[in-house]
């Protein structure tokens, strides 16, 4: 019995490092391959990489969702806004190549507050937040914690409200427990990543087709490193327990906000989220277009069209 436990705890220590050592090396591949593109800037702590474009008219800070980074933006979207905005593409705290210290909350409102460092920082005079998903709910604790750094928020397919289920394709990600998460970044979340991949980009696109080059342009393959699937499942968990007490603010906001959702959303459901969001504030400006979650990218052309109109009236009143 002894010499069985001795083999099956040398056995499991092997397959526990081989799977380390595997995760390491396709993490390693991945960032040189995919290596940052922008800049870098320390806020409280959180070294965030970002992207300013542009430069000419009002600036527009673009925040990305779960488990993604600004390749959400830039695959197809920035060349569309550059010349009419200084766009801002910012990795989130945890997320592409941002990082936060060690025990930092992932929630949206301490997000939020690294986000409203970064833009004193840049000293920017109230830009529109653009936040996709996750990004969403960022966004909307920006301006409700801090209303001084944000001239209007342009939503698209936003987290507005407590998920009754995560989404099947984030599933994998809901783990409380810090060493748990670890654990399963360092073994199991790189390998699962590469065989459930295309399954998970098709429900998280469809039912809009999944681009060839967006693991490459898009950044998705920076999903594929133990950090990423850290990064995420926090801030799954973290958004859980915010957005409850979010959602009872909700009544104090004053500023324009415009939400952009997909009928075909497979990730957020557009009538719990937008629909519930203008029954709460009905000045919120809600447009549907048929397509699913992953707008700026399957429809970047609309998305522009959509943001250049609903920051005209702003834009136009000199804000």
């Amino acid at each position: 019995m002894l010499t069985f436990f001795i083999i099956f705890a040398a056995f499991f220590t092997a397959a526990i490092g081989g799977l380390a050592l595997l995760s390491t090396l396709i993490a390693r591949r991945v960032e040189k391959a995919l290596p940052p593109t922008g800049r870098f800037i320390d806020i409280d702590g959180h070294r965030l990489h970002y992207q300013d474009e542009g430069g000419h008219g009002p600036a527009v800070i673009m925040i990305h969702g779960l488990g993604g980074q600004m390749g959400h933006f830039s695959h197809s979207l920035l060349d569309r806004l550059a010349g009419r905005y200084r766009v801002i593409l910012l990795d989130r705290p945890g997320s592409g190549y941002s990082t936060r210290p060690p025990g930092a909350p992932g929630g949206p409102v301490a997000q939020a507050a690294v986000v409203a460092g970064f833009i004193r920082a840049l000293g920017l005079e109230r830009p529109w937040v653009v936040g996709h998903s996750l990004g969403g709910a960022v966004a909307l604790a920006l301006a409700l914690d801090h209303p001084d750094c944000v001239a209007g928020l342009a939503l698209v397919a936003p987290l507005t409200h407590p998920q009754p289920e995560v989404p099947s394709c984030f599933r994998g990600l809901a783990i409380t427990s810090p060493a748990i998460r670890w654990l399963v970044a360092w073994t199991l979340a790189v390998p699962l990543g590469i065989l459930r991949g295309r399954t998970v980009l098709d429900t998280v696109f469809g039912p809009d087709p999944v681009p060839p080059d967006f693991g490459t342009r898009g950044g998705g393959l920076l999903g594929l490193r133990p950090g990423a699937f850290r990064g995420a499942s926090a801030d799954l968990v973290a958004a859980a327990a915010d957005l409850p007490r979010m959602v009872e603010r909700y009544g104090t906001l004053r500023l324009p906000i415009a939400i952009l959702y997909g009928r075909g959303d497979q990730v957020l459901e557009w009538r719990r989220q937008g629909l519930a969001m203008r029954d709460r504030l009905p000045g919120v400006d809600l447009t549907l277009v048929d397509g699913g979650h992953m707008l700026p990218v399957a429809a970047a052309a609309r998305m522009a069209e959509w943001l250049t109109g609903v920051t005209a009236p702003v834009r136009a009143g000199g804000q």
